[in-house]
């Protein structure tokens, strides 16, 4: 019998963390009966402390805000994707010990965005500039061939896309979010903003929407998305990224590939349903 093996969520709050749902209902379908994943309450100051107490027994942490940046100085070492946008939400524990850290979210919304036919867009929006927008940006980076408009509400928040856009050698158009009702005519919309600060941009959906990606899963589905699929447009939910992430931390997590992407969707739809 092969030995116990762990893994958790860790973010601050997490409470409403679907991942133990996820990877449960993956490991399940993969037969690892000795796995087993947790949540746990961490914050930015309490992370080095948890880390200390973690044996070899541990295979992986997945990291929700605030840890995505702070579990960085913890590590060896990160892939070229988490240093893109210098946030990890991923860890992976090696037979010697070592910690590397991973970006799941951006291949993710790739992969959400591709089961639903969208593989390459001429031009697109966001809509918020916070951490999840940094992610997006990098995700556009591999399918959008031309300008990506990001409408903000702040100058600060304006100058770290510009930033971020450079790093990731994107086109950037900065634009207020007063106007933020003509992101809704771009051939993709990715919305990362928190919950209802979309609602009243709904009565704006054009008559025939093309695409709109909202990377909320919980209320689902948002008052724009309601409205969006009314019209006929293309829908990618949050949920769609959180399973698409969580296949490759399974993955990585466990070495079997590929994981049970349609379990794991199928648990995650019934932990939402029962909410």
């Amino acid at each position: 019998m092969a030995a116990p093996r762990r893994a958790a969520v860790l973010g601050s709050p997490i409470a409403h963390s679907l991942s133990p749902v996820l990877h449960r209902a993956a490991y399940v379908e993969l037969g690892l009966d000795g796995w087993t994943y947790d949540r746990f309450e961490v914050d930015e100051k309490a992370l080095p402390g948890f880390f200390e107490t973690l044996g070899p027994e541990w295979a992986g942490l997945s990291l929700t805000m605030p840890l995505k940046r702070a579990v960085i100085p913890l590590l060896d070492s990160i892939s070229d994707t988490a240093a893109s946008v210098d946030a990890v939400n991923t860890v992976v524990f090696a037979q010697d010990g070592r910690r590397t850290g991973d970006n799941t979210d951006i291949p993710g919304m790739v992969a959400a965005l591709r089961e639903h036919g969208i593989d390459k867009v001429d031009t697109a929006a966001i809509l918020g500039a916070g951490a999840t927008a940094s992610s997006a940006l990098a995700a556009l980076a591999r399918i959008c061939t031309g300008e990506v408009a990001v409408y903000v509400r702040s100058e600060a928040r304006a100058a770290e896309m510009r930033q971020w856009a450079e790093r990731l050698d994107v086109t950037v158009r900065i634009a207020d979010w007063d106007d933020a009702e003509q992101a809704l005519h771009a051939p993709l919309v990715v919305t990362t903003t928190p919950a209802g600060v979309t609602d009243t941009l709904a009565r704006s959906v054009p008559e025939r929407p093309a695409a709109l990606f909202d990377v909320l899963y919980d209320p689902w589905p948002t008052v724009l998305a309601a409205r969006w699929s009314a019209y006929g447009g293309a829908v990618v939910g949050g949920l769609d990224l959180l399973v698409h992430q969580a296949v490759l931390q399974v993955e990585q997590m466990t070495g079997r590939a590929p994981a049970p992407l349609e379990a794991m969707r199928k648990a995650g739809e019934r932990a939402l349903a029962a909410r």
